[in-house]
């Protein structure tokens, strides 16, 4: 009979023990629960252990357990103390645990089950049957689909301190599956709490009794009745790959068959439909010595379901000449049938084909690329010698290692689906048998195989596949892509560079010291120029370096080195007379025309270093300064600018192939894998983003980008404001926009092609230039400029307002000749002013740069293209687009004249907008822009020419202010 559990209070009110029992339950919380089933299920037990060595309360019954713990890099058994508990007793005390934070997670996992076991009973999911050894006992069932989901998480989250004793006479030690073990834990619930001692008519009943009654013959009753809970057996296939033997095909008549090699067995495993935990193997079944809860229709209903999966499966159709229909011994193709399709057919028709645990780790392949030279440098120009040449080549590995050369020729020559690997069977695809038989790929030449190295990937067969460097060419990827190592400053310099120029100089240094070119592409005023001074000072090479930039900042150019390095040569090749006769190292300053021009000569000249100041004027790699400048050999290459990209991916491209030629494949290609997906990838707003992380893993290491916002770069700049002033057209502006666009979507809307993109490219300027004054549009020659323009208008209230706080200003557009329409305005206004434009000799943008920042003249007017880069221009603390370019990083360098290190006061930016026009619309597409500033821009105004004439019409369409 059950006795009161001592957990429960005493009926009598005087007792003194509560107390003590509650606090000795909320002691064994604290420790590991273990259930520990018995051959009855009642007579299982729950014990408490310490898996700390901590000491256990006195509760229970002290006894001895045995454990599995972790011992060196092995495990072994130990006895440890424990208290034990029948289930009834321990029933209450789990059930506290779920609620219990301080509880064991192995207490409180075993807290859940009881809770589940209990909600079981409660729903009356009790089934009879007998033991084995034909002893009556209740079981948890039937189970449906939550139920069982419900268990499984509860075994999946069971701490091996949960389950942690060995099974007994297993040798080597073997734990119980816990999913085994929880259900084992519902059954002896199910069996214990109908036995109540409320009933003494039930002592020695069948089934209401606590000790072990005896009744073989009600076998057949209990499964009859659990027969009729249950919903019949389905079967599934346990592969067992544990020995090859021979083996005879299956008998006919028709005489012998020819011995074929035993690739394994198929072992047929029978589960019940209705609680899919209850799984034994068709040999136990037949034999009569399956677990309790199959009916007697078990058998029967698990020849059915062979004859139905031998429907999509022949080959199991053998398993029912057999006297029991246990294990279907496979042949090669059998096996290999398995792996693939007849797997996919099986589980179909609902019978799953489970592999051993072994197979888990599968064979893998990995496209490598090593150098074939012997110890192979992993610095210097010789690396990346043009005849050095480097291994492209398949490397299999199984779980993670590598297979050696003779493994993988071992495996070439498998011709089965299973093979044997290191002591464990693996799974073999055909397709990395291929790959073992045809390991080499080919030679990669060295800039392949540097892009191979970064990007991680490589074109095998027209597809992509993953790809990874190994000996010297992975230490490269590692120098090229880890830490920089800290340079000293070159004595000669005479600065003190700042934390990012010391790490800009680093980097540089690195890249040419491997043989490698670079682009630096900070921002604009964050110091370009000192840090390639000190780089050709710290290299310290016989040879001079050739610097190429715009005219413009020729006289920047020298009057930095003779700064930061007084005493080394200066030269200009610029001019009638220039010469490079008598060079002694030092610097050779010229422009972008006179390098073009004079191509031959420069290329005869040997030269340490070129450099490419404001390198986007060479962003065309088709045009005649790009080829000319790719004439000049040197060691060392490097590209300066703010705006590595400015309108697409091509000008990228033209960039780094000058520096490191090669690097990138040819433009093409590089437009075709990299350049397409990633513009597109930013169109979407989503996109192909493993191309946009292959590109930048790609070039990362080739160019450096710093921006003036990042943490740390320039926290002494003073703060920018930008604002963005809409200005309404007067009518005359309004009438000739309204006639423009009239005029020109007839003709467009009848024309395609080259034509139809050159109409639309022609309107998109004339309406920029009536939004900016009537008489730039209509060309008159002896303009009146007042009071027509709405722009003009207003940039005469902020001059105003900013010579009268004693301020300077630049004023930038796009159009020289609107340029000189508010040189003519100014000039009638009596405003100092001066104009810089393309036009303007060398000489004399010096003059202008050194008298606005003098203080002399506080109005500068500017042509964007021809001063939108290079000049130092910090005395202005203002700076105003009349006209917007359309692209947003061509206004950032314009007013990075202004806001760069240096300046020391703040700048406020004005963008003057045409309300209601294309202008305005522009705005917003160029806002958009801005916020992808670290990503890759569009293509610019060329963009527009594609779109279609309904869109083009509410682009340009002119909107009135409501």
């Amino acid at each position: 009979m059950t006795q009161p559990s001592q957990w429960q209070s005493s009926p009598s009110p005087s007792s003194s023990s509560q107390p003590r029992a509650t606090d000795a339950a909320r002691a064994l919380l604290r420790h590991a629960a273990v259930f520990l089933p018995a051959a009855v299920p009642r007579e299982g037990r729950i014990a408490f252990w310490a898996p700390d060595g901590d000491a256990l309360p006195a509760a229970g019954t002290p006894s001895p357990l045995t454990v599995v713990r972790p011992h060196g890099d092995g495990v072994r058994s130990r006895s440890v103390p424990a208290v034990t508990f029948s289930v009834a007793d321990a029933l209450p005390l789990l059930a506290r645990a779920p609620r219990s934070p301080a509880a064991h997670p192995a207490t409180r996992a075993w807290g859940t089950a009881a809770v589940q076991a209990l909600t079981l009973a409660a729903r009356g999911r009790l089934l009879p049957g007998v033991t084995p050894e034909g002893v009556d006992a209740w079981r948890a069932g039937p189970l449906d689909a939550a139920d069982v989901d419900h268990l499984r998480a509860v075994a999946a989250a069971l701490p091996h301190e949960g389950y942690a004793t060995p099974l007994p006479g297993r040798r080597p030690l073997q734990l119980p599956e816990p999913e085994a073990l929880v259900r084992a834990f519902l059954d002896a619930v199910a069996d214990t709490l109908p036995r109540t001692p409320a009933a003494p008519v039930a002592a020695g009943r069948p089934f209401a009794a606590r000790e072990a009654q005896q009744v073989p013959r009600m076998a057949d009753w209990a499964a009859q009745v659990a027969a009729g809970a249950d919903t019949g057996v389905g079967i599934s296939l346990r592969l067992d790959l544990s020995s090859f033997r021979l083996f005879d095909g299956p008998e006919e008549d028709t005489g012998p068959v020819e011995d074929v090699r035993r690739a394994g067995a198929a072992v047929v495993q029978v589960h019940s439909l209705a609680d899919p935990t209850l799984v034994t193997d068709a040999g136990l079944l037949w034999a009569g010595a399956a677990a309790a809860g199959f009916g007697p229709r078990a058998r029967i209903d698990a020849v059915l379901a062979l004859r139905r999966a031998a429907r999509v499966w022949p080959p199991l159709l053998r398993l029912l000449d057999q006297p029991a229909p246990d294990v279907l011994a496979l042949s090669d193709p059998e096996l290999e049938d398995l792996l693939g399709a007849a797997a996919n057919r099986l589980a179909a028709a609902g019978v799953l084909v489970h592999w051993p645990r072994e197979l888990a780790r599968t064979l893998s392949a990995t496209a490598v690329v090593r150098s074939t030279a012997p110890g192979s440098a992993t610095d210097g120009t010789a690396f990346f010698d043009a005849g050095h040449l480097f291994a492209f080549s398949w490397e299999l590995a199984l779980g993670g290692d590598r297979l050696t050369p003779g493994e993988m020729d071992a495996l070439a020559q498998a011709h089965r689906p299973v093979v044997r690997l290191r002591d464990q069977w693996v799974r073999v695809d055909p397709e990395l048998v291929r790959k073992a038989r045809k390991r080499e790929l080919g030679l990669l030449d060295p800039v392949d195989a540097l892009a191979v190295a970064l990007s991680g990937t490589a074109e095998v067969d027209g597809e992509p596949v993953e790809a990874v460097p190994v000996g010297a060419l992975a230490a490269l990827r590692e120098r090229l892509t880890g830490e920089l190592t800290p340079l000293a400053q070159p004595a000669a310099l005479k600065a003190t560079l700042r934390d990012y120029q010391a790490r800009g100089l680093a980097w540089l240094d690195l890249m040419t010291s491997l043989g490698l070119g670079g682009c630096l592409a900070d921002d604009m005023g964050l110091g370009k120029t000192v840090t390639l001074i000190a780089l050709h000072l710290h290299r310290d090479r016989p040879e001079p370096t050739l610097v190429v930039c715009p005219a413009s900042l020729l006289g920047n150019w020298q009057r930095e080195i003779e700064r930061f390095a007084p005493g080394v040569p200066v030269r200009r090749f610029h001019g009638g007379t220039r010469s490079l006769a008598g060079l002694d190292g030092g610097f050779v300053l010229t422009t972008y025309g006179t390098m073009r021009a004079s191509a031959p000569r420069l290329a005869g000249q040997a030269w340490g270093m070129v450099v490419a100041d404001e390198a986007q004027h060479v962003k065309n790699p088709h045009s005649a300064t790009a080829k000319a400048l790719r004439t000049i050999p040197a060691p060392a290459r490097v590209a300066l600018t703010g705006t590595p990209v400015e309108n697409n991916l091509s000008e990228l491209w033209a960039l780094l192939d000058w520096t490191t030629p090669g690097l990138l494949g040819p433009l093409t290609a590089f437009r075709a894998r990299h350049a397409r997906p990633v513009e597109h990838q930013q169109e979407e707003d989503g996109g192909n983003e493993a191309a946009v992380a292959r590109l930048a893993a790609l070039v990362r290491p080739f160019l450096l980008r710093r921006k003036k916002s990042d943490p740390g770069i320039a926290p002494e700049l003073p703060p920018k404001t930008e604002t963005d002033h809409p200005v309404s057209l007067t009518r005359e502006q309004a009438s000739l926009y309204q006639a423009a666009v009239d005029e020109a979507m007839a003709v467009i809307g009848a024309s395609e092609g080259i034509e139809r993109r050159g109409m639309i490219m022609k309107l998109l300027a004339s309406l920029k230039q009536i939004c900016n004054h009537p008489a730039q549009y209509l060309k008159e020659e002896q303009p009146r400029i007042p009071h027509r323009s709405g722009k003009l208008a207003l940039l005469d209230e902020l001059l105003d307002t900013i010579l009268a706080e004693d301020g300077s200003v630049l004023v930038f557009t796009q159009y020289v000749t609107m340029a000189r329409l508010i040189e003519q305005h100014l000039s009638a206004r009596g405003i100092s002013h001066q104009l810089l434009h393309g036009g303007t000799p060398v000489p004399r943008r010096e003059e202008l740069v050194d008298r606005f920042q003098a203080g002399e003249v506080p109005v500068f007017l500017l042509s964007l293209k021809a001063a939108g880069t290079g000049l130092n221009l910090t005395r202005a603390g203002h700076v105003i687009h009349f006209d917007r370019w359309w692209n947003p990083a061509v206004e950032e360098q314009a007013t990075d004249r202004a806001y760069r290190i240096g300046q020391t006061q703040p700048v406020q930016v004005h963008r003057i907008i045409a309300e209601g026009t294309v202008e305005d619309r522009i705005a917003e597409m160029l806002e958009a822009k801005r916020a992808l500033a670290d990503a890759v821009l569009g293509s610019g105004e060329s963009a527009l020419t594609e779109l279609t004439d309904r869109e083009l019409a509410d682009l340009v369409s002119l909107r009135r202010p409501e």
